[in-house]
């Protein structure tokens, strides 16, 4: 083992971004979808926009997901690899 852990700092930090049941529903649901806007993700999670902007606000600081704009709204789809293979293992049927 390593006695200097500040070099797992970052992946902490992720973990921390995830930790919450509407980024985790979010991620999955944009690993799923491809990308999505906010309007479609208020609709399948029930919860208001407000809400879902943001869970969005914190994972796009996390560099998690990104969004591009079409006309008014603007898509949202996962970037960051390492957490599309966190998502995989952690939600599999296994």
């Amino acid at each position: 083992m390593e006695h200097n852990y500040q070099k797992f700092n970052d992946t902490a930090e992720l973990l921390k971004t995830l930790a919450h049941p509407v980024r985790i529903c979010i991620v999955s649901g944009l690993l799923k979808k491809g990308e999505c806007n906010v309007s479609y993700m208020q609709n399948c999670l029930a919860a208001p926009q407000s809400t879902i902007s943001q869970h969005i606000q914190k994972l796009k600081a996390a560099g998690i997901i990104e969004g591009r704009r079409q006309g008014l709204e603007i898509y949202y789809r996962v970037t960051d690899e390492r957490v599309a293979a966190l998502m995989e293992t952690l939600l599999s049927d296994k």
